[in-house]
This record gives structure tokens, sequence and C-alpha cells, in this order.
């Protein structure tokens, strides 16, 4: 039975390897964090405190399941612990439930009535709640909605013909009355009536530069355009950026606008739509798992994660040279959100798919999509760069991003991991109807977001959403696919890579100083056939001109960040 003096030893050495562990979190070293946490938490459990740290420092690494389960012990600990309903509150705006946010900073409020912070991200999050409610209220039915794409033709803008368009005060007045009906439940008809003029006015404006007000999707013309006005994007004469010549997207032209991203000019959106029209048109011809075939005495890039760093990626092709049909790549999804360069980075890797579609392929990851847009950055980033229009535009040709690749019949290439079950086969991941939004569950989920674990099974997931697997679990999964490696990316790597599973599993992420404070390097892999063995190449983060990641978050999660 310990005595009283060893019970005072165990607090006060549980309260040390608390302050180490805090100040491996002041160093971003937050993997060294969590262990230092756990290993307090397992001398002195009762510590309501060690739980929130460590809750805080799995968001750093965007594990908010384990966030989560972290902040609850913290609170249940203690009940009257406004941090432990904070950090839980701030892992579910991270995974976009604003709804249970909500009910952890009114919970923080209660605790400290008096704490400008707790208000103000209060407000905060009441104010997505209410966005949210009003986006569900003007929503339209998945079998009434219409491709943005098919109404939209690159090669008649200019010419002022195109097909059907809803004048910006039909739209405006159309949602203002959807918010009224939502509003009305709420404040009441004045209120409601106040905020419906409100929503007109502010539909009536896409957003504020430093040159004045920007209408609409041109620009060009205060006031309300017209359909033809819409379409008629003109090239002006005193335009000096990278221009296309017809239909034909080159090498000339690719390089241009690297040059001109580099300098942070901004691509004419007559070239940016036909740049993402043509991507989907390729895309939408492949299957959702692509085969690739390497021929012998050739050879072929993976790279992971890019996330916006679009002077990462011009450094990765500096390293290892420009995608051709001679340097073929694969991008393995999240190529956009956190970084505030992501427009730049998906332009540029949509042309290089333009060019040459052997050169190049890209792989969906859990950032290409809505929900994720619109809360790291890659909206904002698209409505400020270029329109409203192209952000559903981007949204839709998401959808047609393949899920899988297999090169050489031996590598399987996907963005985040495997399965809940046994048993799955290739054939079932090219039976995938990818075409939607990534669902809460299933193979399409579980390819998007799931992780490698060390220990042998499978497991809850530590970001919330699909699962940990073990390596028996990527050893029968090869050998029921008579393949020989799993690679992988989705998660951030002290070296830029990680070996896993015998051998048997590389994750790959390609983004070195991560949100320019992670300090890891990036990397890519190079597999020659035919022996197909994998060359890891690491390399630094390279300067890039003086805009934040996360610039073009939403306003609560910059709170957070």
């Amino acid at each position: 039975m310990p005595t009283m003096a060893t019970e005072k030893s165990s607090v006060s050495l549980a309260e040390e390897i608390k302050i180490q562990a805090n100040e491996a979190f002041k160093a971003n070293k937050f993997s060294q964090a969590i262990d230092l946490y756990t290993q307090a938490i397992e001398i002195n459990g009762e510590n309501a405190v060690y739980w929130a740290n460590r809750a805080l420092a799995h968001t750093k690494l965007e594990e908010y399941g384990s966030a989560i389960q972290d902040a609850s012990k913290a609170v249940e600990i203690d009940p009257k612990y406004s941090k432990g309903y904070y950090r839980r509150g701030a892992a579910y705006l991270a995974m976009g439930k604003f709804k249970d946010a909500l009910k952890d900073f009114q919970q923080v409020k209660r605790i400290s009535p008096n704490d400008p912070d707790a208000s103000k991200k209060l407000k905060e999050c009441e104010k997505a709640v209410m966005k949210l409610k009003f986006e569900e209220a003007i929503s339209v039915p998945s079998s009434e909605q219409h491709s943005v794409a098919e109404s939209i033709d690159y090669r008649t803008i200019g010419t002022g013909t195109g097909s059907s368009y809803h004048s910006p005060q039909v739209t405006a007045v159309a949602v203002a009355v959807a918010l009224v009906a939502v509003v009305m439940l709420v404040v009441g008809p004045i209120a409601a009536t106040v905020v419906a003029f409100s929503t007109i006015t502010t539909f009536l404006v896409v957003k504020i530069n430093n040159s004045g007000w920007t209408w609409w999707e041109d620009g060009s013309t205060p006031g309300f355009l017209t359909k033809s006005q819409v379409l008629n994007i003109d090239v002006e004469p005193q335009y000096t950026g990278a221009r296309i010549e017809g239909d034909v997207v080159t090498l000339d032209f690719v390089k241009k606008m690297m040059d001109d991203f580099k300098n942070q000019k901004c691509l004419h959106k007559r070239y940016a739509f036909q740049i993402v029209l043509q991507t989907r048109e390729i895309l939408m011809a492949l299957p959702s798992l692509v085969d690739i075939n390497v021929p012998n005495e050739k050879h072929f890039t993976v790279c992971g994660d890019v996330h916006g760093q679009f002077f990462d990626l011009i450094n990765i092709f500096e390293l290892n040279g420009l995608p051709s049909d001679e340097n073929p790549y694969l991008f393995n999804g999240d190529f956009v959100d956190r970084g505030s360069f992501s427009l730049e980075v998906i332009l540029t890797l949509f042309a290089f798919k333009c060019m040459s579609p052997s050169a190049i392929h890209l792989a969906r990851g859990n950032h290409e999509s809505k929900s994720m847009n619109k809360i790291y950055g890659f909206e904002g980033e698209v409505r400020s760069k270029l329109s409203d229009k192209f952000v559903e535009l981007f949204a839709e040709v998401f959808c047609y991003l393949p899920l899988a690749h297999v090169i050489n019949h031996k590598i399987f290439v996907v963005h985040g991991g495997l399965f809940s079950t046994d048993g799955v086969k290739l054939s079932d991941i090219r039976a995938i109807d990818r075409f939607c939004e990534p669902p809460e569950e299933g193979l399409m989920c579980e390819i998007l977001w799931s992780d490698p674990q060390p220990n042998p099974g499978r497991g809850p997931s530590k970001r919330g959403v699909g699962l940990s697997f073990g390596g028996d679990v990527t050893k029968r999964f090869l050998k029921d696919n008579n393949l020989d490696l799993v690679v992988r990316s989705h998660e951030v790597k002290d070296e830029g890579y990680e070996i896993e599973h015998d051998g048997k599993l590389i994750t790959v992420f390609s983004a070195p100083n991560y949100c320019d404070q992670m300090g890891n390097k990036g990397a890519f892999i190079r597999f020659e056939a035919p022996t197909m063995e994998p060359k890891i190449v690491t390399f630094s983060a390279v300067p890039h001109p003086d805009v934040k990641p996360m610039a073009y978050a939403s306003n609560f999660l910059r709170m957070f960040s």
C-alpha cells in the first residue's frame, strides 16, 4: 500500500514530466509531447490538466478523434475544467462538427462568463452553426443538382453565348427567402426581414479588395452582371500573363504560368476555366483504380501531400525534373488546403495533366472535398483569387479524381489506407462509384482517411474518421491481391517518410515544414523498373512570400491555429 510520501513523490514526478512535455510542445515536437504527457498520465491519471494538454498536442497533429477522447476524459475528471470543454470544442470544429462544438463552447461560457476569449469563440461558433442551417435550408436535392462544368464552354467565353444562367438578383432573392425561413424560427419575423435585406446586399458583393468593390464574376462592371457579361470573359490587351493558344496546353505555357505564380501574378480566368474543364474531361474517363505501367529501364515518382505549398512543389520539380512522358509522377492527394498557394498548386498539376495525361497522375485525398475546403482555406482562396463559380467547379472536378493506383501490378498507392474488413479485392475498389462527396463510412471513406498503427489488428481512428490498421492487415491485403507494397500519404512525418509493417508500407509526405511550424522534411519516392525498389529522396522547405498558412481559412479555425 503506497505511503503518503510515495504518493507525494509520484505527484511531483508526474509534474516534472508534464513540464518536459510542455517544453516539447513549445518546440513544436508534438509527438514527443504526447509521449511525455502519456507518461505523466500513467503516473497520475486523475489530473485533468494532463489529459487536456495531451488533447491539444493531438489537435496539432490533426488527430482530432484522440483529442476528443482526451478532452472528454479531462471534463469527466473535473466537470468545471473549462479548458477540457474548450479543447474538445476546438477538435469538433476542426472536424466540421459545429453543433457538437457549440455545446462545448456554451459550457465554457457558463463556467467562465466573463472570459472575453470564450465569448468571442462562442459567437464565431454560433455563426458557423447558423450558416450550416442556412446552407441546409437552401440545399438542392442531389437528384436535382446540375453539373456546373456543363454550363460552361471555355471555347465560347468571349463570344457572349452560353447556357442558362440565374441572375444575381434572382439568386439573392431566393437565398434571402430561404434564410428568412431559418431565422424566423430563431429570432422572429422582424429580425428575419433585416437579415434577408442584409443577405441580398451581401450576395451582390463577392469581396472587397484594395481597389474597392469587386462585383460578381468579372470585377469589370460595378453592379449586376448579365448572362452575357458573365460568359464574356475577354482576355484584355494589357494582360501580360501566360496564354493558351487554341485548345492545346503546351509546356511553354505551363512554364510561363509557373513563373507568373512565383511572382505572385494571377492566371486569367479564361485560361483557368480551360485548364479545369479539360482536366475534368480527362478524369471522367478514368476508372476509380488506375493501373500504371512503367517499362523496363524507366522510372516513376510518387509524391505525397503538398497542401498548397507551391514553392515546395516547384522545388520538387527542380530536384527531380518537370513531369513528362519520360519523367512521370503520381501526386497522391491533398493538393490543397492549409497552405495559402493552393490555387497555384492545383492549376499547375491540372495544367500538366492537360499537357500530357500520362506525365502526371492524380489521386484524391481527404482534402479534395467540400467540407475540408470550406474549413481549411481552399474555398476562401478560390473565392478571393477567382470567383464563386470556380469554388463550385473545383468541388465537382475533385469528385472525378481516381481513388487508387497500382504500379506494375505490384505497388498499391492510396492516399489514406486500408479497410475495416479483410477480403477487399482490387476489383472492389474499381467498382466504387466515386463521383460524390466522400461518405462517412465504407471503402471510399477508408481509402481517404485510414492510418497504419504499430499494433496488429484494427483500432479506432485517432482522427475520428476511418480506422487504424496493423501490419497483419497490410500483409493480408497484399497477399490477397498479389501485391508487394502499399504506398500512402496523409500523415506528416519528421523525415518526410516512414517505413512500417516490416517494410510492406511506406508513408510519403511532400510538404516540408508543414504549415510553417512542423519543422519536418518532405520526401518523394522514385521507382525504377523492373525491380521497382523504392528510392526515397528527402528535401527541406524553401522560402515563400510572406503569406501565412491558413490565410484564407474560416475565421473560427484561424482562432485556434
